[in-house]
C-alpha cells in the first residue's frame, strides 16, 4: 500500500515552494526596498530644500515699522509732527510655499492692510507729509513779490491763499466765503488744505500715499522771463536729490509720491536745453516721472500729470454755505441763452475766439463782456460771476491752452458749460467730472465754428428747456466736487476739490500696489501717448482703440508740444487781460 504524502502548511509551502515563487518573493523585497529609497531621497531633496531656513522666514515677513504715533489696530488720531528718521527697509527674499506659489511681502503691505481694519476710519486712506526743507515752501512765500512779473503775489497768498475776502456790495455772492483768489495759487491752497486732512500720519509704512508739499507752481513763475535753464531748473533738480536720499523713497521708486503745481504742465516740459525753451523740466526728469503730479492743466500725451480744478473765489467753511449757494443758483432767472468773456487772440489763426465773438455781438441772446488789456470788468469777480448766473449757457473756447479758469466761474454760478475742444475739460478733469460730458456741458467741435460757420444760437436753442433744467441740476450738484474749502476748516458731509484729487491719488497708488503683488499691469500694451483715452475708459476696460476724438490730439506729438509750449508762454502775457 502505497503512502499518501503528507500535505504542507502555507509557510512550508513558501520554504519548499518551486523556483517561480521563490523569484516571486526576490522580486517583491528589491521593489519594497527601491521604494523605501526613493521615499528617502524625495524627502530629502525635494521637501526639505523647499522648506524655509529661519532666515528666509524671517526675511519673508512683511516689513513692519512701528510707530509711537499711530496704532494699526486701533483709530489713531491725525498727526502732523515732524517724521522720526527710519532707516531704508532691507531688500525682502521671496520664499515659496508648500504649495510651490511664490509669495513676496512688499515693504508696503502693511498699508494695503489697513484697508482691513473696518473699525479704523482712516484704514487705506493715511498720508504721510514730507517735512520739506523751508526753501522748497515757505521761503517762497516770504519773497512773494517776486512770484510774478505783473502781479503782486502778497496779497492773493494771504488768508492760507484764498487772497482777500469780496465785499458783497452788489449782491452778487454771500457775505462769507467768497475771496479774490488768484487763479495760480493752487500750490498754497492745496498745501494749506493737506493740514486738515483728517487722516495724515507721521508712520509712513502705513501710508496709502505721499505728499511732497513743493509749490512748483510759485518756484517757475519767478525764473520764467529773464532766467537761465540753470536757473529755472535749480529748485527741481534739488527737489529730486533731496526726496531719493528719504527711505520712504526707496518703497516704490517715488510711484507713491505726489506733489501740486498751480500751473499748466507745459511750464514744466522744456524740451530741449536751449535758453530760449520755455520752462523747466520738472516733469521731465526720471524721478518725477514716477511721481504723479496734479496740475490745471495736463498734457494729454504723457502719464505722469492730473487734471485738477482751477481755484474760483468761493471756499466755504461749512456745508451749510454750500448748500445755500446751490439754492440760490437753481433759483436764478437767466435772461441770457449764452455768454462769454474773454478777448479775441488775433496773433492765433487757429482761434475761434474772434468768431465766437462776433456771433455773440450779432445776437440778441448773447451776453458779450469783453477783455483787453487795462481796466477791464473782465478783472471785477463781481462783474463776471454777475453775467455767468444771469445765463443758461457759458462759452467755453480755448485760450492761450487748452482750458481756462472761466470754466470753473460758470458752473458754479449753475451755468452750462459749452465747449468747443474735448482738451478743455473732457480730457483733463477726469476725477471731478462725469465721464459723460453730455449730461452737463454741450459739445461744439471747433471746426463747425472754424471751417462750417455753424450758428451757435440755433445749436443751443435745439435743446428743449426740460434738458436744459436737467442738465442745470447737474452742474449746480457737481459745485461741492469743483471748489476748494476754506484749509482754517473742514467741510463734514461734502467732498471739495481737494477730497476728490487725494482720494484719486489713493486709488491710483493702491491699484498699482495690488498690480504689483499679482504681477500684472493695469492696462494692456500701454502706450504713453495715448493717455487721454486710458482716462476715458471705463472700469475693468484693459485696452484703448481708435477714438471720436482722435483728430484733436492726432498731430505729431512734438508739434503739439512747440505749440502748448507758445501757448503757455502767451497765457502770461494775456494774463491781465482774461482767464
Amino acid at each position: 500500500m502505497r503512502r499518501r504524502p503528507v500535505a504542507l502548511g502555507p509557510l512550508e509551502a513558501m520554504e519548499k515552494g518551486s523556483p517561480r515563487n521563490q523569484h516571486t518573493r526576490l522580486c517583491f523585497l528589491a521593489s519594497l526596498s527601491a521604494f523605501f529609497w526613493i521615499l528617502l531621497l524625495y524627502f530629502h531633496f525635494v521637501v526639505l530644500a523647499t522648506s524655509p531656513t529661519i532666515e528666509d522666514s524671517v526675511a519673508s515677513q512683511p516689513v513692519k515699522l512701528e510707530s509711537p504715533f499711530v496704532n494699526v489696530d486701533s483709530i489713531p488720531a491725525p498727526v502732523t509732527d515732524p517724521p522720526a528718521e527710519k532707516e531704508k527697509p532691507s531688500p525682502v527674499k521671496p520664499v515659496k510655499d508648500m504649495a510651490g506659489e511664490k509669495l513676496v511681502a512688499y515693504p508696503f503691505m502693511r498699508a494695503l492692510r489697513t484697508l482691513e481694519n473696518k473699525s479704523d476710519p482712516c484704514g487705506g486712506r493715511y498720508i504721510y507729509v514730507h517735512k520739506l526743507p523751508p526753501r522748497f515752501n515757505e521761503d517762497m512765500l516770504k519773497e512773494c513779490r517776486s512770484l510774478s512779473l505783473w502781479t503782486n503775489m502778497c496779497k492773493f497768498t494771504s488768508n492760507e491763499g484764498l487772497g482777500p475776502p469780496l465785499e458783497n456790495v452788489e449782491g452778487v455772492f454771500e457775505n462769507t466765503g467768497w475771496y479774490a483768489t488768484n487763479q495760480f495759487a493752487v500750490d498754497v491752497i492745496f498745501s494749506n488744505r493737506m493740514k486738515q486732512y483728517e487722516c495724515l500720519t507721521n508712520d509712513s509704512s502705513i501710508a496709502a500715499a505721499i505728499f511732497v508739499p513743493f509749490y512748483a507752481g510759485f518756484d517757475i513763475a519767478r525764473y520764467l522771463w529773464g532766467y537761465n535753464i540753470s536757473t529755472r531748473d535749480a529748485a527741481s533738480l534739488d527737489l529730486v536729490d533731496w526726496l531719493m536720499k528719504r527711505p520712504e523713497w526707496g518703497i516704490m521708486g517715488g510711484k507713491d509720491h505726489f506733489l501740486v503745481a498751480g500751473r499748466i504742465t507745459w511750464d514744466f516740459r522744456r524740451l530741449s536745453d536751449e535758453e530760449s525753451d520755455w520752462g523747466n523740466k520738472l516733469l521731465f526728469l526720471p524721478a518725477a516721472r514716477n511721481m504723479s503730479m496734479l496740475v490745471v492743466e495736463s498734457s494729454p500725451w504723457n502719464a505722469n500729470d492730473f487734471g485738477i480744478p482751477y481755484p474760483t473765489y468761493f471756499h466755504p467753511a461749512k456745508d451749510e454755505e454750500v448748500f445755500v449757494w446751490q439754492d440760490r443758483m437753481r433759483k436764478l432767472e437767466r435772461k441770457w441763452l449764452f455768454s462769454f468773456a474773454g478777448a479775441p487772440r488775433p496773433g492765433n489763426p487757429k482761434s475761434i475766439r474772434g468768431q465766437i465773438i462776433n456771433q455773440c455781438r450779432n445776437s440778441k441772446v448773447c451776453k458779450l463782456l469783453e477783455c483787453d488789456f487795462g481796466e477791464s470788468k473782465c478783472h471785477s469777480p463781481s462783474s463776471i460771476m454777475q453775467m455767468f448766473q444771469s445765463s443758461l449757457f457759458c462759452l467755453q473756447p480755448q485760450g492761450d491752452s487748452y482750458t481756462r479758469r472761466s470754466a470753473f466761474d460758470s458752473m458754479l454760478a449753475g451755468c452750462i458749460p459749452v465747449f468747443f475742444h474735448p482738451g478743455s475739460a473732457y480730457t483733463q478733469y477726469t476725477w471731478h467730472l462725469p465721464k459723460n460730458y453730455t449730461t452737463y456741458s454741450v459739445f461744439i467741435p471747433e471746426d463747425d465754428i472754424r471751417k462750417r460757420n455753424v450758428s451757435i444760437e440755433e445749436r443751443l436753442n435745439q435743446i428743449s428747456p426740460e434738458q436744459v433744467k436737467i442738465m442745470r441740476e447737474t452742474v449746480i450738484k457737481l459745485i461741492p466736487r469743483l471748489v476748494y474749502a476754506d484749509p482754517r476748516s473742514k467741510l463734514e458731509t461734502l467732498r471739495d476739490a481737494f477730497d476728490v484729487a487725494v482720494q484719486a491719488v489713493i486709488d491710483k497708488v493702491t491699484r498699482l500696489r495690488r498690480n504689483i503683488i499679482q504681477g500684472r499691469t493695469e492696462y494692456d500694451n500701454f502706450v504713453e501717448e495715448n493717455s487721454w483715452k486710458y482716462d476715458l475708459l471705463d472700469e475693468g476696460q484693459r485696452e484703448v482703440g481708435g477714438h471720436e476724438w482722435d483728430p484733436f490730439f492726432s498731430k505729431p506729438k512734438d508739434e503739439q508740444r512747440d505749440q502748448s509750449a507758445e501757448a503757455a508762454k502767451n497765457s502770461w502775457k494775456n494774463e491781465q487781460r482774461d482767464q
